[in-house]
């Protein structure tokens, strides 16, 4: 259960907010019409000045005459500046951390957890610098070797949202720089302080092992900063999370241009839970995976379609639970459920659950405003709504705390509704039976691009590529081969002989 209210005192996190940028006051711009506020009080820490047109065009300009030089400088030594920049991270995490709490509301652990996966991603990249591979393939002409080649692609734009201020930017950053591009960072309104923080560490990262800061530049701003960024020619790659709504005005634009788009766009994750489940596992997985951040995670698991003998126990349990969750101040140890970013994200959550129960779905607990520190704070107890279909507001992606709870009888009409959301994020199966398992992760299975087995639907590590079908938009971005889309590709032929034979056999002259 909650504990009683507490009070924060704003300008106390103000102090607290300046102190951890002191080393960092080079970066920060002139006051101006960009609030940094925190969703812990509501309050305001501090004001910054959005950039201005011409300074987004010149930020690409620098970045797309650093990157002519970039380009040649060889992978393994370009690493040398991701590297430094992951040591930094370390050196910075608690500050970092803290600043994540104070802008996305994150407890401590989550906001920790993020600066570690920062510093994971650059360890990977730079192991990655080395691992650029192409292919040789068989010519059929002979004395004729046919390659292919990966070469840097250009300026990579980078727009990230306010629910993970800092490791998605480090997941495109890191990445993009071994590969030999340079990046123009465009992070949400929302996290301005976080984003300052980060772009300081990189360019003192890359001036220190003798490389050209101007390899990283960061607008900050609203709508119209990123429209300027998804408009231009120069840049090569937009890679954006947000909203479907952002991804369907943002793709088409790039296209138009005929740049490139990696799109990380809404999730409306599932997990099934069949009769041979352990749930007590499942228990864990779930309530981690739907109340963590306070349900603001794509990966956040949003339905939860349980099997008719198993639904009312799992139910039980995880309302059980979900009574023993703090939620409050996420600058104490003992809170694991934070606030929501702002009041529109308060009044989202109370319309749909509105909704939900109009639909004929019946609110098993949560939903309640919770007093913590003020009237600008929104601080809710995660909800369950139990559902008797898969409704309109279940196939939309609400970004708050409300688990909708479905119940099916055979493993096919599990998988019917588990598909059957526009969304193709992540996904998961609580499960004893090794079919089940299998054909979850089938082709005829799960359509998202992840795909659990016995573990919930976020939590993601960075060696595999993030990303989802459908409307998700696509993407794929941190490990695996996700590097290819940050690089062009080149199928070269290199004839050795002294004849110069036409392929498919063809005589000309």
């Amino acid at each position: 259960m909650t504990s009683a209210p507490t009070t924060i005192d704003t300008g106390h996190l103000r102090d607290r907010a300046e102190r951890r940028l002191r080393d960092l006051r080079a970066a920060l711009p002139e006051p101006g019409a960009l609030p940094a506020r925190t969703p812990i009080t509501g309050g305001e820490l501090a004001s910054l000045r959005p950039s201005p047109a011409a300074a987004v065009d010149e930020a690409i300009d620098k970045a797309a005459s650093a990157f002519r030089d970039w380009r040649t400088v060889p992978a393994p030594r370009r690493a040398a500046v991701v590297r430094r920049l992951g040591q930094l991270l370390a050196e910075h995490l608690g500050e970092l951390a803290e600043l994540v709490t104070l802008e996305a509301g994150k407890i401590g652990a989550e906001a920790r957890g993020e600066v570690q996966e920062m510093i994971d991603i650059c360890e990977f990249a730079v192991g990655l610098s080395r691992q650029l591979y192409g292919r040789t393939m068989a010519s059929e002409r002979p004395g004729h070797r046919l390659l292919e080649t990966w070469h840097p692609l250009g300026v990579v734009g980078v727009v990230s949202a306010f629910n993970f201020p800092v490791a998605v930017w480090s997941w495109n950053t890191a990445v993009a720089l071994v590969c030999g591009d340079t990046v123009v960072w465009k992070p949400s309104e929302t996290t301005p302080l976080t984003a300052l923080a980060c772009h300081a560490l990189l360019r003192r990262a890359a001036a220190e092992v003798g490389a050209d800061p101007e390899i990283h530049q960061l607008i900050q701003g609203g709508v119209e900063v990123g429209e300027h960024l998804v408009d231009d020619e120069r840049i090569a790659l937009v890679s954006a999370t947000g909203s479907v709504r952002m991804g369907r005005a943002v793709g088409p634009r790039v296209a138009a241009r005929f740049g490139r788009c990696l799109l990380e766009l809404g999730g409306n994750n599932a997990a099934v839970v069949a009769p041979s489940a352990d749930l007590e596992l499942a228990t864990r997985g779930v309530v981690f995976a739907a109340a963590g951040t306070a349900g603001q995670r794509c990966t956040t698991l949003r339905r939860l379609i349980a099997h008719a003998d198993v639904a009312d126990a799992l139910v039980g349990r995880i309302e059980q639970a979900y009574h023993q969750l703090r939620v409050g101040n996420p600058l104490e140890d003992d809170v694991l459920v934070g606030p929501l970013i702002n009041g529109r994200a308060y009044a989202a959550m109370q319309e749909a659950i509105a909704r939900a129960v109009a639909d004929g779905g019946e609110l098993v607990c949560g939903a309640e405003r919770l007093m913590v520190s003020g009237e600008d704070s929104y601080y809710v107890r995660p909800a369950i709504v139990r559902m008797p279909a898969q409704t309109a507001v279940v196939r939309e992606e609400t970004f708050a705390p409300i688990l909708y709870v479905l119940t099916y009888e055979d493993f096919d009409a599990a998988i019917t509704l588990h598909n059957g959301v526009p969304q193709g994020l992540s996904s998961a199966i609580f499960t004893g039976d090794q079919r089940e398992a299998e054909r979850f992760l089938a082709a005829d299975g799960s359509d998202c691009g992840i795909a659990n087995v016995n573990i919930g639907t976020s939590g993601a590590e960075i060696g595999g590529a993030f990303g989802g079908e459908k409307h998700t938009g696509g993407g794929r971005e941190s490990g695996s081969d996700a590097w290819k889309a940050y690089m062009r590709r080149a199928t070269n032929t290199i004839n050795y002989s002294s004849e110069l034979p036409l392929a498919q056999g063809i005589r000309f002259g």
